[in-house]
């Protein structure tokens, strides 16, 4: 069995004025920098770490640095751990995208499992990407426990599939904070053990709000 935690990547420039990221190459704030140093600490205290896999974007890439850092682990980057990629939606600010794209918008905040990125990915796209990169993941470690740092909708997307089968109800699953551990373990088929913990936080903890 593998252990898999899945980490949100800490509080970015782009999560504090609002705007959409998807690829984007934003980089993590201050408090970001210390959620992320703060949650590697909780990962050395909790875990035996054998590796870090993390998305190639700046917001993931430097979080999972600051666990690298501490749990003495390389960090292996994959471009297929990424944010769902937004199209005409990145860097849009999330005032603007219900004006802008009034229908599909609204399905994004409805039915987030049917819906799709203008010009981008679709929800399905990315439960299909997450599934494989994760299933890939576990059975090349097997037995070990390893971190992902990833983003908020691939970790939703993936927990609405490994829970529910599918993503009719996404709408339902709530964002991570950033920073957060997720624990799913994995023996053939994925369980979620705990989701979107973040108590070492403390005050520093930051979710997302409900209109993304």
């Amino acid at each position: 069995m593998t252990t898999l935690l899945l980490i949100r990547h800490g509080y970015s420039e782009a999560n504090h004025v609002g705007i959409f990221t998807g690829h984007t190459d934003v980089a993590l704030n201050k408090q970001g920098i210390k959620q992320a140093e703060l949650t590697a600490e909780y990962i050395a205290e909790n875990y035996k770490i054998s590796k870090v896999y993390s998305s190639d974007l700046k917001r993931a890439q430097k979080t999972a640095e600051c666990i690298s850092k501490i749990v003495k682990a390389d960090v292996m980057l994959q471009e297929n751990l990424r944010e769902i990629y937004g199209g005409e939606w990145e860097g849009v600010t999330f005032n603007d995208l219900p004006k802008l794209y009034p229908a599909e918008f609204d399905v994004w905040i409805s039915d987030i499992g049917s819906s799709a990125c203008v010009g981008g990915e679709s929800v399905k796209q990315v439960g299909e990407r997450a599934i494989d990169a994760l299933t890939k993941i576990a059975e090349e470690n097997d037995g070990k426990t390893v971190v992902v740092v990833t983003h908020g909708a691939f970790i939703r997307t993936a927990q609405s599939i490994i829970e529910t089968g599918g993503l009719k109800a996404m709408q339902n699953i709530p964002y991570v904070s950033n920073a957060s551990v997720t624990e799913v373990e994995y023996d053939g088929n994925f369980n979620v053990k705990s989701v979107s913990y973040d108590d070492h936080l403390g005050e520093l903890s930051t979710v997302l709000p409900d209109y993304v």
